[in-house]
């Protein structure tokens, strides 16, 4: 990225609690300063926010991961939005990086709510005028949204670290069919087999997969499991359960948003075939949060790029997360 090539004086860069790390490596990555924001609470709980610097007739860009505790960040990001546009910003960018809701994508239940499609209402109407996240948890919540959005992909950072190791005898697995034609898509950055799982979810935490879909797994040695999001990490479990079964010796975990709830990690650490869980950045990593089998990737470089493409009014569709029809095929 050259230098020189945004103007400080023009934009205004925020972050708000969830992913501050991260905001600053964007930040650094764009040659722009990291403003402050003061974030506090009245005695009621109440949220007090207080952005650090003047925006007026300023570009925003804030930063903030829908992470845990998720309603909190979420109302941060809606109220330094409001405070933005109120401030009289030219544009407010959101840049969230993991978009948590977008798991809510459907109604597959009677009287739920579909919430990706409630947040991105509120994020228009709290005043954003364009969206930027990474990998969505399906095709359709980009369609939610009523303001310009951008749906960046991960592929590339995992690319770029995998094309390093040895991955002789390495077949993709997606973990259901939902997340196969994205599998297929990185198989083939990879020149390798992709093959998914058959799977039925029980509950949120509770799954089962009968059988493998696509290219024959027995014969193959290594597996790259390849996922969006690992939350309890039930669906990764299972299916290295299965991997096991038709003979796979080493598995390799990667997935973009590396959520870990509830021992998740401890969970999938404990399974002996699993040598390796690649993730990136787009939550926080507290040192308590680490593991030596953990390797976290930053996807700052790619946000970064995305930003100065948007700024300089540039085409940012290699940077999107989804691919051609020809890439789709699992076969």
């Amino acid at each position: 990225m050259a230098e020189g090539l945004i103007s400080a004086g023009e934009v205004r860069f925020f972050s708000g609690s969830s992913n501050p790390q991260l905001a600053g490596k964007i930040a650094s990555h764009l040659g722009v300063p990291l403003d402050g924001t003061h974030i506090t609470r009245f005695s009621n709980d109440n949220m007090y926010i207080q952005l650090g610097a003047t925006v007026r007739y300023r570009r925003v860009y804030i930063v903030q991961s829908l992470s845990q505790p998720v309603n909190d960040h979420l109302m941060e990001l809606l109220m330094m939005i409001d405070i933005a546009r109120g401030a009289a910003a030219s544009e407010v960018h959101a840049i969230i990086p993991y978009y948590s809701f977008g798991r809510s994508d459907k109604k597959d239940s009677p009287r739920i709510s579909i919430t990706a499609r409630l947040v991105a209402d509120l994020l228009k109407t709290a005043g954003a005028t364009h969206v930027m996240s990474m990998m969505f948890h399906s095709p359709q919540v980009h369609g939610f949204f009523g303001i310009p959005t951008d749906p960046l992909s991960s592929r590339m950072v995992f690319k770029d670290y995998l094309s390093k190791l040895d991955l002789d005898g390495s077949i993709i697995v997606a973990p259901d069919m939902g997340q196969a034609k994205s599998a297929a898509r990185f198989a083939k950055t990879l020149g390798l087999p992709v093959a998914a799982g058959n799977k039925e979810r029980i509950s949120d935490s509770e799954v089962i997969i009968s059988g493998l879909v696509g290219n024959q797994v027995r014969g193959h040695k290594r597996a790259l499991i390849y996922d969006d999001e690992i939350a309890t990490g039930g669906s990764i479990w299972e299916l290295s359960r299965v991997l096991v079964a038709e003979g796979v010796e080493d598995i390799r975990v990667v997935c973009t948003h590396g959520v870990f709830s509830r021992g998740g990690l401890e969970r999938l650490a404990a399974v002996p075939e699993i040598t390796e869980i690649i993730t990136t950045d787009t939550t926080p990593f507290p040192p308590e949060k680490c593991h030596p089998r953990l390797t976290v990737l930053s996807v700052a470089p790619i946000i970064g790029d995305a930003i100065w493409k948007n700024y300089n009014r540039l085409s940012i569709g290699s940077l999107f997360s989804y691919g051609s029809d020809e890439e789709d095929e699992l076969i």
